[in-house]
């Protein structure tokens, strides 16, 4: 009996973790995909309205509807992808960390991949604010069509004030997330389940045989719809990237229980409503409700976006870091918000680019139907992608054959494909700009990581072994450089061979150290690296010894923290009496450097507009020496 009583609060205690950690999910990782029924279903009809809609076409679209939700968030994403973790983290660059350990050839496509994949998920991070806020605040038309002139700016307002509020971390604010977004989800059920007595016929909609009726009865028309069908979906990328936040368990426990169930009803009672009265056809979601509840839906609504949106450019910033340490972008600020929570990071260039973004959205589109035509090839090019990494994911880590692989995944990866094609129906149409916005993104990388090859090449020509150096140095001669009392740490990104600053520290000022530490910090292909892995201290000579620091590309490089902890380890040294030494490189363009000019300038650019690495790696201002050099790239 004892046993037995033992194990009951320790059950109960998971549990009642299970349901927080479930509830958090539904705020941050479904926001996104919570936020579609106000816009899905309507865009959907629209292609089929012009000349009236049949009852096969709503139960059809319907159908659709649910089908893929079933199909690509159900059997892709929450069951499947969630199981396809990087030590606990998700996400496009998780996977490609994961697998560039066994790339070998496949390395460049695989970045390739990742960049585009990565790149669409910030185009998507800029259009599904504008689009969320606009669809909500647009419910303000039906309390009141005097307010329609007033959509935009106050919309602005709210996305201006989202915006400005980053910088306060989301840590006082995520508390309230699940909960009115679990009350979103219930209020969409509700109301969906109101009107399905409208017309019980909709319940055939679960049939997918409406569904598969639809695209081969409406053709051309049918594959226009799909990419407004695709807009269902929006947000099932962010499922897999916020991975790490909450845990498979519970995001899978709340697709479940709440979120699906809620989506299905909600839509299936906007086909029951549209089928009773076909005038609703204007907007279905917001004519569900009646007209007393209009004001509060709209504001509950508007809340919902708020959180949507959040919860994206929340992903944005965690997925920026991990380029960054990735090596796919220059170093940035990074501040963290929270001090218990690493995930809950903030950049302030990041934010800046994502505000002109959304706005510059906001005022070109003006409204969430024309805005919703831009929507969908983001999302469905990073789904593409992630279905890429997958079949890679399957092969190496989980030892798969090929046919096994392309048995299962070659099913999807063709749906989702013509579900891209449909949306590059829409470029002409604003399918556009997230294009624009992912070939932008995707340059920055690709010549952020071209020309740090490039130049790390360069150097490595006219750089010294560190042997050979430290040998030439410690051998007693005439000429020894006169030594002076302390430490000195000399940064570099290769051990192998003699720092910069290092050589020209005993060029210019010919003195050398007690102590001096070679010291590479290295990120992982893990999101975070064990306390007793930190670091590792190897001795050279009596005067010299690298160090070489490990993070995981989740983490903030604090160099001065592991100093600390080298200290307490036994390792001895003042940090008061030790000197930092940076290179400090001065780029300059030249054609013939295996870039073009353009290229060479942007990566210039991007090399000048990088964080000082003494602000990146956490380095005692006081302390830090630079020493400059010309590099021709």
């Amino acid at each position: 009996m004892q046993s037995h009583a033992g194990h009951a609060p320790h059950s109960r205690s998971r549990a009642r973790t299970l349901f927080v950690l479930a509830l958090g999910s539904v705020g941050v990782v479904y926001g996104d995909i919570g936020t579609s029924p106000l816009y899905a279903f309507r865009e959907a009809l629209r292609p089929v309205a012009a000349d009236g809609v049949s009852r096969m076409e709503v139960v059809g679209l319907i159908s659709l509807m649910i089908w893929t939700l079933t199909i690509i968030v159900t059997l892709k994403y929450v069951l499947f992808l969630l199981r396809a973790d990087n030590h606990g983290e998700g996400g496009t660059l998780s996977l490609l960390a994961l697998l560039a350990k066994t790339a070998g050839r496949r390395a460049t496509v695989l970045f390739f991949m990742g960049a585009v994949g990565a790149a669409l998920f910030i185009g998507d991070a800029m259009i599904t604010p504008a689009l969320s806020v606009l669809s909500a605040v647009e419910g303000l038309k039906l309390v009141t069509p005097t307010l329609a002139d007033y959509v935009v700016p106050i919309s602005v307002v709210i996305l201006v004030m989202l915006f400005a509020v980053q910088s306060w971390g989301t840590a006082a604010v995520s508390k309230f997330f699940g909960p009115i977004t679990a009350v979103w989800f219930i209020v969409m059920g509700v109301a969906g389940l109101n009107h399905i007595s409208d017309d019980l016929g909709i319940l055939a909609a679960f049939n997918p045989y409406y569904a598969v009726l639809f695209m081969i009865t409406e053709g051309y028309v049918g594959l226009v719809v799909l990419g407004a069908v695709f807009l269902t979906v929006t947000g099932a990328e962010a499922l897999y990237a916020d991975l790490g936040h909450f845990g498979r368990r519970p995001i899978q426990w709340a697709w479940f229980c709440l979120v699906f169930p809620a989506l299905t009803l909600n839509y299936l009672g906007q086909g029951a409503l549209v089928l009773a009265h076909p005038e609703t056809i204007e907007n279905p979601f917001f004519l569900m409700f009646p007209k007393w509840a209009l004001l509060p839906v709209v504001i509950l609504a508007t809340a919902a976006t708020i959180i949507a949106s959040q919860a994206v450019i929340t992903g944005a910033f965690s997925l920026t870091r991990q380029a960054i340490h990735l090596g796919f972008l220059p170093r940035m600020e990074i501040y963290h918000t929270s001090e218990t929570q690493t995930g809950q990071i903030y950049l302030p260039g990041v934010n800046s680019v994502l505000l002109f973004g959304v706005m510059a959205l906001v005022f070109i589109f003006g409204s969430s139907e024309a805005l919703a035509t831009a929507y969908g090839i983001s999302v469905t090019g990073a789904m593409v992608v992630t279905t890429v990494l997958a079949f890679e994911f399957l092969r190496k880590r989980w030892r798969w054959t090929k046919l096994a692989a392309t048995a299962v995944l070659l099913p999807l990866f063709l749906l989702e494909l013509t579900f891209l094609g449909a949306n590059l129906l829409k470029v002409h149409d604003g399918g556009y700009v997230p294009v624009m916005i992912a070939a932008g993104v995707v340059i920055v990388m690709w010549t952020w990581t071209r020309g740090t090859r490039i130049l790390r090449d360069k150097t490595r020509r006219i750089e010294v072994p560190l042997p050979a150096f430290v040998k030439s140095v410690e051998r007693q001669s005439a000429h020894a450089p006169v030594q002076v009392p302390g430490t000195a740490i000399f940064l570099t990104s290769d051990p192998d061979f003699a720092p910069a600053a290092l050589l020209h520290n005993l060029k210019h000022n010919h003195v050398l150290h007690e102590k001096n530490f070679i010291l590479t910090v290295k990120t992982n292909n893990t999101p975070r690296v064990a306390r007793a892995e930190r670091f590792k201290v190897e001795k050279i000579s009596e005067r010299f010894s690298r160090i070489e620091m490990h993070f995981g590309f989740m983490e903030t490089q604090n160099v001065s923290q592991v100093l600390g902890q080298m200290r307490k380890a036994g390792h001895k040294f003042d940090i008061m009496s030790t000197s930092f030494y940076l290179g400090r490189r001065k780029l300059v363009p030249d054609a013939q450097s295996g870039m073009p000019m353009w290229q060479d300038r942007l990566f210039i650019g991007l090399a000048n507009l990088a964080t000082d690495p003494s602000d990146y790696f956490r380095l005692p201002t006081n302390r830090v020496v630079e020493l400059g050099s010309h590099v021709v790239i």
